[in-house]
């Protein structure tokens, strides 16, 4: 069976609006539905109940199931001048999505944090099913598949969804969104807007390890898979993955592995 039988993109696009929008299906959807809350506010029917969606909420929607979705003035607080919603919406079908959805059970809305990665798999399905020559199904099933196993591991990854483990999973993926280049730890708090103590409290509360170890912790995976799979100098590698000098990478790096950054090349390339 091939992908575009097997897993199949119906639409994928994006929507902003500006101006009161509604859609109402009771008799419940044909498809499958993934749908992400880039910006704004909306209000669906979830689990039976018209509830509020926020940016960075993630609906799934499953056949039959019936789909009420609202923009409008009740959506935003009193004074706000204008209503803004923006979403990534997939239509999908087949049978390999139909074997994902009934493999876990999964809420009906999932919050979680948009990065870049994420974001991106949304934007390739758009692209994709945009495309006015050589569009493949089979790309579209398989950047839908990888979409749907991100969403399995976001889910596993991330902490209780409480406001507190929403911020810790904010943090970690800052880290390792940016772990080759230099910051600081008032950087990481900043970005979740709380105080750098309270950033380090959350941080250590969610994952059981400081922010400092867990940034030397990406930064050392980073240096030794380069260490190992490129014949970029050491001195080149450490600058590369973040450390601020080679003898403070060196030590670390000894540490964690047992042996220098030159031994490590040395030893890693024998067993090839």
């Amino acid at each position: 069976m091939t992908h575009a039988a097997a897993c199949h993109v119906l639409s994928a696009g994006f929507s902003f609006h500006r101006k009161p929008f509604h859609v109402s299906q009771s008799e419940g959807l044909q498809y499958y539905l993934i749908r992400l809350q880039t910006e704004g506010r909306s209000r669906a029917l979830i689990d039976g109940v018209m509830s509020p969606v926020e940016s960075g909420d993630l609906m799934l929607f499953a056949p039959n199931d019936p789909y009420y979705l609202i923009i409008d003035k009740e959506n935003y607080p009193v004074g706000k001048p204008r209503i803004e919603s923006g979403d990534y919406h997939v239509f999908c079908g087949g049978v390999w999505i139909e074997e994902w959805w009934n493999r876990s059970r999964r809420p009906a809305r999932l919050t979680l944090p948009q990065s870049d990665a994420f974001l991106g798999l949304f934007r390739q399905l758009v692209l994709e099913q945009r495309r006015l020559s050589n569009f493949s199904p089979e790309i579209s099933a398989c950047y839908l598949q990888i979409l749907c196993m991100e969403i399995d591991r976001l889910m596993s990854e991330q902490p209780a969804v409480t406001p507190k483990g929403y911020l810790a999973y904010r943090m970690k993926q800052y880290v390792e969104e940016h772990a080759a280049f230099s910051f600081r730890l008032e950087d990481v708090a900043a970005h979740v807007d709380i105080s750098v103590s309270r950033a380090v409290h959350l941080f250590k509360e969610a994952f059981g390890t400081s922010i400092v170890k867990y940034v030397n912790d990406v930064r050392l995976d980073m240096a030794r898979e380069r260490i190992t799979f490129s014949p970029m100098p050491l001195e080149h590698v450490a600058e590369t993955c973040g450390f601020a000098n080679y003898t403070y990478f060196h030590r670390v790096f000894r540490n964690r592995f047992g042996m220098s950054p030159k031994q490590f090349r040395v030893h890693s390339r024998e067993q090839v």
